[in-house]
């Protein structure tokens, strides 16, 4: 129970049952919604997963994304962190010093 609402609070497993539960037709878009109770839907862990990508993706800084992702080294955050093709190739661009000056 929640002092401040008087409310039960929500356990972890419990939206992690609920989440998975509610993406699996989003995580399977070819299924029919009659199968839906034979498939898989995303995790809260997956979820974390990609926002560290994304965060990766649009520049965040090592350090950043060792505090948000609550990580002590660099090593265990690299399964995170795995920035996509258009993502490497936007980095690339930014960085090419003949496209910086025809811009």
């Amino acid at each position: 129970m929640c002092e401040e609402t008087s409310r039960a609070r929500l356990s972890y497993r419990r939206a992690e049952e609920i989440f998975e539960e509610s993406t699996r037709l989003l995580a399977n878009p070819l299924a029919r919604p009659e199968d839906v109770e034979d498939l898989e839907g995303w995790t809260l862990h997956r979820l974390r997963h990609g926002a560290l990508t994304h965060d990766a993706e649009n520049g965040a800084s090592t350090p950043m994304l060792l505090a948000r992702s609550r990580h002590a080294s660099v090593r265990s955050l690299e399964r995170y962190s795995r920035p996509g093709v258009d993502a490497v190739a936007r980095h690339v661009a930014e960085r090419d010093p003949a496209a910086r000056r025809r811009g």
